[in-house]
């Protein structure tokens, strides 16, 4: 398939935990030249409440940011620009309320992303800015909420792991009044450590070479020791151990300035000097070099990626349906009939961009996975594991998305957990195509006859040739059952 032509700009967005950043470029040639970059220190883990909700002031600083940057890109298409949100959107408890918000304010929709999503991306990031080298690298990410690593050669990623410590979460357990002495630091360094005790070895059998670290925690640290001649050519244990006894020695976060820290850094370095220091002590680690590449990145070539019909999304449904024992057959036919229906009903009904017609036919391709705990219910099956599934390259919101319409294929409706809003009402209408594509192809050894679906308000009509349905008596009465699970949900289904 010939690839279809560059746009003129991309926008990449990492809504982290600590700030927020912004990157637009112009492709060329598969690489990006820079036109823009922002940042913003945000706070927004620092701004969760005790019940994990993000308070009214961390929304309005992050709503404010947001809307600078959405003057920068309001004008660029949907595909054009790709948002994210980690470790923060994941833990806050109120963070659907608050993305509608956001994303209004932005003027483009926000993935929150999983952990383990959050990792290949930051891999793909780093693997493009150090090239298609053959060593098998270990790549550290320390955020805001959650640090990253990521085991892998080239740019294929083998191991990735996402765990829950990070530089604001830990400065806020350890020195949430600003005070660093030699206990606190210990006890840091400790409960850094028994974050990644649990995966040490699986990180050390993977035999890594070399180790590369990226983010902005990492980056200042690097700087601070080449700043101070503590280190060359990257980050050491030593190093790392003297700028530990040069924090300790200025006591507070406010004296911090006297090395060179700016003040936002300060306040959550040294939460990120303990992680590193837990990360060289578990994981065995003599030098880190430092990249400028991460999430942001891993981001543009994703998106690059989903532009030229390269869409790493496509390769984990069809990965997920080798693994689950999928009929490759069957999912085709269904995902063929809900084109033609999501073509027949017409936006009016239903709009319907690119992004929409590929969850559909993702579905199609992927309703029947529940069958391998069990048949009875397997539309219940299905929708749990594409809710818990780690999947390269969705969203969380995506998989949501996904696992409602494989819950809502077969059987009851599922209306109450779709909510309400013309949102809802277009994921149930999606569900409704996929679950008649389903019926008309239940026989699976009977060629389903050509069939017109027009739909208009809460009525849906089914035409079939003439005289097929007297001949196919099991099919008429799949459809009048249809027809009472549609009416349940407050629709009618005709057909002749």
């Amino acid at each position: 398939m010939p690839q279809r032509q560059d746009p003129a700009t991309l926008a990449a967005l990492d809504l982290g935990s600590n700030s927020f950043h912004m990157v637009v470029v112009h492709p060329e040639a598969g690489r990006f030249k820079v036109v823009d970059r922002m940042r913003e220190i945000i706070r927004l883990a620092a701004g969760l409440d005790p019940q994990q909700r993000i308070t009214p002031e961390a929304s309005e600083r992050a709503l404010r940011c947001l809307e600078r940057f959405g003057q920068r890109i309001r004008h660029l298409p949907r595909d054009a620009v790709r948002a994210v949100g980690t470790n923060a959107f994941r833990m806050a408890r109120n963070s659907e309320r608050f993305l509608r918000s956001a994303e209004q304010a932005l003027g483009h929709s926000i993935d929150v992303v999983s952990g383990y999503e959050e990792a290949r991306l930051i891999y793909l990031g780093v693997s493009h800015g150090l090239g298609d080298d053959a060593n098998l690298r270990l790549v550290v990410d320390i955020g805001g909420g959650s640090t990253e690593l990521i085991v892998g050669r080239r740019f294929e990623p083998q191991v990735m792991q996402s765990l829950h410590v990070g530089c604001v979460s830990l400065s806020q357990t350890f020195f949430s009044d600003g005070v660093i002495d030699a206990r606190r630091m210990r006890a840091a360094v400790i409960a850094a450590r028994q974050e990644f005790e649990p995966v040490e070895a699986e990180i050390a059998a993977t035999g890594w070479e070399v180790a590369v670290g990226t983010s902005g925690t990492l980056l200042a640290i690097n700087r601070l020791l080449s700043a101070q001649g503590w280190a060359e050519d990257g980050i050491t244990l030593a190093a790392l151990r003297r700028l530990q006894a040069a924090i300790i020695a200025a006591g507070h976060v406010q004296r911090l300035g006297d090395l060179g820290v700016s003040t936002d850094r300060a306040l959550v370095l040294p939460g990120g000097l303990a992680i590193a220091l837990g990360l060289f002590e578990e994981l065995g680690i003599s030098r880190l070099r430092v990249s400028d590449s991460a999430l942001r990145e891993g981001l543009l070539y994703d998106l690059l990626g989903r532009i030229n019909d390269e869409d790493v999304r496509e390769q984990t449904v069809r990965s997920l349906m080798l693994r689950f024992g999928v009929e490759r057959v069957q999912a085709a036919r269904i995902a063929v009939t809900c084109a033609q229906f999501l073509a027949q009903v017409g936006p009016d009904w239903l709009p319907a961009d690119g992004e929409s017609a590929k969850l559909l036919a993702w579905a199609a391709a992927l309703h029947e996975i529940g069958h391998t705990i069990s048949h009875s219910q397997y539309q219940k099956h299905g929708a749990y594991l594409l809710h818990h599934l780690d999947m390269p390259g969705f969203s969380r919101g995506e998989q949501t998305r996904l696992a409602n319409l494989v819950r809502g294929h077969r059987r009851k409706l599922p209306t109450a957990e779709l909510g309400g809003g013309a949102e809802a009402q277009h994921q149930l209408r999606f569900a409704l195509l996929l679950r008649l594509a389903v019926v008309l192809h239940r026989a699976r050894g009977v060629v389903a006859p050509p069939v017109t679906l027009k739909a208009a308000d809460h009525v849906l009509r089914l035409a079939f040739p003439r005289g097929w349905l007297a001949a196919h008596a099991l099919t008429t009465a799949d459809l009048a059952q249809e027809a009472d699970y549609l009416l349940g949900a407050g629709y009618k289904l005709k057909f002749k």
